[in-house]
């Protein structure tokens, strides 16, 4: 496996660790990216642009399972075009981290009261049991409305206004603001519309033009038509066999919880349905801040970098009070979605049994089937790291993991 890219003395335990998740844990095409102080440590990227463009070392498409949202051609082998520094990738729920920032800076900028309710910026949403949920319910997926009784088409769920609509005129599944339970999809309208009504604009645009625009990271939710072409397609993978007792395995409530059609677990994923194709460029260019972001490991690294200190640009985002009130626990215990114990702060999620992250300071989100981006603000760190083959993971895929460990034994 040739591995391209940087690594800073001292952390040369992550290259070993990328490398293996290549050799054992079965990915294909990868990138991660470490930040320190402000200061880039990590930079690494192998395989191919495409997950269907074949495993190095290996025959075109072995292993690729049939499934939702892999688009046509998954498994049919096609062209092997490496992953290069710029490859982005779509992050699935890694996107919730970078959105929720989105309402943080409005909190800093005294735009946004985290105590208000929100209907007191969006008054449709009071139907259904729900005037007296307040912003930070909303962001701690406290909200009650993890899932729709009517379904929207992927066409709908990204028109902009269907979405708002239907969790508006959702009735809340239980009290609102005295348990949680993961919003896997619906978080997209309900902090999209949010942030509309408090700014006049949507949060892609926001993010754009205030964050990742002046910092020049690549990460967008809603992809621009200049920059369709540097974005690899996705799709699910099984581990190799040779990966043994580190291959993804869900827990088993989980998983059977998900097999029940009748189960919250499902009818939250199932929101969008069918599940949308995440290699439709129709897809990858809407604006659902709960699954559809695209970007870098380098960009999601430094974004969470840019959070808590001054980068190389000089540039810091969050003040000290930010920073620390994106790793309050709002949630925690077991989440009536997926079932395990979670915590979540005021949008991200935050380091524990469900997604181990670097240390109880740490705040951030992954993305079902391996993705995963965090900052911790005791060690400094901006962590990012992206693939095209999507494992069975939820919260805790191996590989990501193995990486979160190889930079703990970094520092």
């Amino acid at each position: 496996m040739e591995i391209q890219g940087e690594v800073t003395e001292g952390f040369e335990a992550v290259r070993d660790a990328f490398v293996r998740n290549f050799e054992v844990l079965g990915d294909r095409g990868a990138a991660v990216a470490v930040y320190r102080d402000g200061r880039k440590v990590v930079d690494l990227w192998a395989g191919t642009k495409d997950v269907d463009g074949g495993h190095p070392g290996g025959s075109d498409g072995a292993g690729i399972e049939d499934g939702a949202g892999t688009g046509d051609g998954a498994g049919t082998g096609g062209g092997a075009a490496p992953w290069t520094a710029d490859t982005a990738q779509v992050v699935r729920s890694a996107t919730k981290g970078v959105a929720a920032a989105v309402p943080l800076l409005l909190h800093q900028r005294g735009l946004l009261d985290l105590d208000a309710p929100v209907g007191a910026h969006w008054p449709e949403f009071k139907a259904g049991g729900k005037e007296r949920v307040r912003v930070r319910d909303l962001l701690a997926h406290r909200a009650g409305v993890p899932a729709l009784d009517r379904p929207l088409t992927p066409a709908l769920a990204a028109d902009g206004e269907s979405g708002p609509r239907a969790v508006a005129e959702q009735t809340a599944f239980w009290q609102p603001g005295t348990d949680h339970g993961y919003h896997a999809q619906t978080y997209s309208w309900l902090l999209s519309e949010l942030v509309l009504r408090v700014t006049g604009m949507s949060l892609g645009r926001w993010l754009a033009r205030e964050v990742t625009g002046p910092l020049g990271l690549d990460f967008w939710i809603g992809l621009p038509d200049a920059e369709a072409g540097r974005v690899g397609r996705v799709g699910p993978v099984e581990p190799p066999a040779s990966a043994g007792a580190l291959r993804t395995r869900p827990r088993r409530n989980v998983s059977e919880a998900y097999a029940d059609p009748h189960s919250l677990t499902r009818r939250a994923f199932a929101a969008i349905d069918p599940l949308p194709d995440e290699n439709d460029p129709a897809y990858r260019a809407s604006e659902l801040p709960a699954s559809a972001g695209i970007g870098t490991a380098r960009a999601l690294a430094g974004f969470y970098a840019a959070l808590l200190d001054d980068t190389e640009d000089g540039t810091r985002l969050f003040t000290p009070e930010t920073a620390a009130l994106a790793s309050k626990e709002l949630s925690s215990g077991p989440d009536r979605v997926l079932v395990v114990n979670t915590r979540f702060g005021p949008g991200h999620m935050l380091h524990g049994p469900a997604s181990p992250l670097l240390s109880p300071a740490s705040f951030g989100h992954p993305g079902r089937g391996g993705s995963l981006a965090f900052a911790d603000a005791e060690a400094g760190i901006g962590f990012g790291y992206v693939t095209n083959s999507l494992a069975k993971s939820v919260t805790a895929d191996p590989r990501a993991q193995a990486l979160v460990r190889a930079v703990r034994a970094s520092l």
